[in-house]
């Protein structure tokens, strides 16, 4: 029998995160294959920040909107706009964007491959061995290191990741349509509206965000048997948005609690949506998941160099350690503020608060708390006891 094709590195999914890992990989002068299935997009609002511009150099042609203002609106329908100061949000056709990552991966150096990964196995000398499918051919190739990029639903994670299928999540569904001329009453293609009303999502929250000549329309919720295609059609009626063209339809699981481990202590680590990085409360993946692809590449160039397997373990702990107390601090904020409307009620009253929203977008802009104004702290703190209390009137 012929040998098999070997390669350093198999990553296992092309979206941003296994793109990220894979480019990355590339540029260090190893060998890496990117597998990506290939004719799937992933439900999303697409808002990156500027950090991410920044950190992962991504070009200005790629940004469909430029995003000013979040609107929130609660239950009652009162509505708290916030304004981004100093900066912007900006916004990514998915299907655009993820291509465009794929296709740098490739330029790096990377073997772009399009199938459907099947299992993972091991050769004769204990080197794990990937089969893939293409066009109901299987394929088998070897590697030295396996990164799972491959999402919620990871068979890669369910495979060689103990816990993996005890992951959390929330249901996303979302309907990308043309987006409004000028003369759509209550549209605003600089503003992405979010919307905390249980008759949309009972456990989490509904949006509107514009995407230039598109708009993203969608729905998450965790809840067993929500009806949330009916539900998405009620928010597009109610937006004046019903009769607009629909250009595609997309869902899909969306995990909002890292898993306890990402890799297997041999070879394998995950990345991305398979590892659980997609942001409690807010549901913000791009940015995680792109941190987490480089984390993974640096765990597993650090393994390829020393042959430590332990060096595998690195991925998560420096996720962790950068961002770690801001999923716990989201974590808890879903738990609470989302359960009833009541206290969503109270949620989008905390959020006209200034010190709230300034601190709010430092951090979701620079991607860490920001601790420049303890003074802000103390005031949310004591703000937000008094929520939680009943004591501060809605």
């Amino acid at each position: 029998m012929a040998a098999l094709e070997t390669f350093d590195v198999a990553v296992i999914g092309g979206g941003p995160s296994g793109a990220t890992a894979a480019t990355d990989l590339a540029r260090a002068g190893r060998s890496v294959l990117l597998l990506d299935r290939g004719g799937r997009i992933k439900p999303c609002g697409g808002a990156i920040p500027p950090r991410l511009i920044k950190d992962f150099e991504i070009p200005a042609h790629l940004l469909v909107a430029h995003i000013s203002t979040a609107r929130m609106i609660a239950p009652s329908g009162s509505q708290v706009d916030i304004p981004i100061k100093g900066g912007f949000v900006g916004m990514v056709d998915r299907e655009v964007f993820d291509e465009w990552l794929r296709e740098r991966a490739e330029h790096a150096g990377a073997v772009r491959r399009t199938g459907t990964f099947e299992c993972l196995s091991c050769d004769s000398d204990g080197t794990t061995v990937v089969q893939y499918q293409v066009n109901q051919k299987r394929v088998r190739v070897r590697a030295r290191s396996v990164i799972g990029a491959d999402g919620a639903n990871s068979g890669v994670a369910r495979q060689a990741i103990p816990g993996a299928e005890k992951m959390r999540y929330v249901f996303a569904y979302h309907e990308i349509v043309r987006s409004p001329g000028n003369g759509a009453p209550d549209f605003d293609g600089k503003r992405c509206d979010v919307i905390y009303q249980g008759q949309f999502s009972p456990d989490f929250y509904s949006w509107v965000f514009p995407h230039g000549a598109t708009t993203s329309i969608g729905v998450g919720s965790a809840q067993k048997g929500f009806q949330i295609r009916k539900s998405v059609a009620a928010l597009r009626e109610k937006a004046g948005l019903d009769l607009l063209d629909t250009v595609r339809r997309e869902g899909a699981p969306i995990p909002l609690k890292p898993l306890r481990k990402w890799d297997n202590g041999r070879d394998v680590v995950l990345a991305g949506d398979a590892a659980g990085v997609v942001a409690p409360a807010s549901g913000e993946g791009i940015y995680y998941a792109m941190a987490g692809g480089r984390f993974a590449a640096e765990a597993v160039e650090k393994f390829l160099a020393t042959g430590d397997a332990r060096s595998l373990a690195l991925a998560r702990k420096r996720f962790m350690r950068a961002h770690g107390q801001v999923f716990w601090i989201l974590d808890i904020m879903q738990r609470y503020w989302y359960s009833t409307d009541g206290r969503r009620e109270r949620f989008v009253k905390i959020c006209r608060d200034r010190d709230v929203q300034q601190l709010t977008f430092d951090a979701y802009m620079n991607k860490e708390l920001v601790r420049a104004k303890p003074l802000a702290h103390v005031r949310i703190f004591f703000k937000n006891l008094g929520h939680l209390s009943g004591l501060l009137p809605t």
